[in-house]
């Protein structure tokens, strides 16, 4: 296992990490939701193993570090709402099919089983759970999956310092919407 900067005590918690659901476990069970405003932290896996506390990107991230040190590519893909938070999945493949690994403080945003054949299905069974507090479902858009071995020069994985660049880019990255413009006016919304 390349460890990726990574300590000894470290690398032998990720390797208990051994498979998607595990991963997805840990982040349940082990690591509290950050519920600091948003932009206050962003912290790295590293932290976020340290500090077991984390929120929707930190929690992706640190999955796709989790997901990494398996084999997989460290891919997220970028959910946009309206009135309402967007969020990050840690996608990954198995048998040709995408699954998802996701932080969040509703149940309904996290874990998918890798059994849809597109990110966009993928992303569409979130659509009926995201939703406001109003009640609006509120999803509109997605990235194509990014993989974060781009800000491997960053030690994204290991550093102490916050990892706002990240989320950034995020916002450069086109993205496709869930639905036409028209059916979107259909929906209670």
């Amino acid at each position: 296992m390349k460890d990726f900067g990574f300590e000894k005590h470290e690398l032998a918690v990720f390797r208990k990490l051994s498979t998607p659901q595990k991963i997805q476990r840990f982040l349940d069970d082990e690591v509290g939701y950050n519920k600091e405003k948003d932009g206050e932290t962003c912290r790295s896996p590293r932290r976020v193993l340290r500090d077991r506390l984390a929120h929707c990107a930190e929690g992706a991230y640190f999955a796709a570090a989790a997901l990494r040190l398996l084999g997989h590519p460290p891919l997220i893909v970028d959910l946009m709402a309206v009135r309402d938070d967007d969020h990050l999945l840690a996608v990954f493949k198995q048998d040709n099919c995408w699954g998802a690994i996701a932080k969040s403080n509703y149940s309904g945003l996290r874990f998918r089983e890798p059994v849809y054949r597109t990110v966009r299905e993928l992303v569409m069974s979130y659509f009926a759970h995201y939703y406001n507090l109003k009640g609006e479902l509120t999803l509109r858009e997605f990235s194509r999956p990014v993989n974060l071995s781009r800000f491997d020069r960053n030690d994204w994985m290991t550093r102490e310092e916050d990892l706002f660049e990240i989320g950034d880019y995020f916002y450069t990255v086109p993205h496709s919407p869930v639905m036409a413009v028209a059916m979107t006016r259909k929906r209670r919304m």
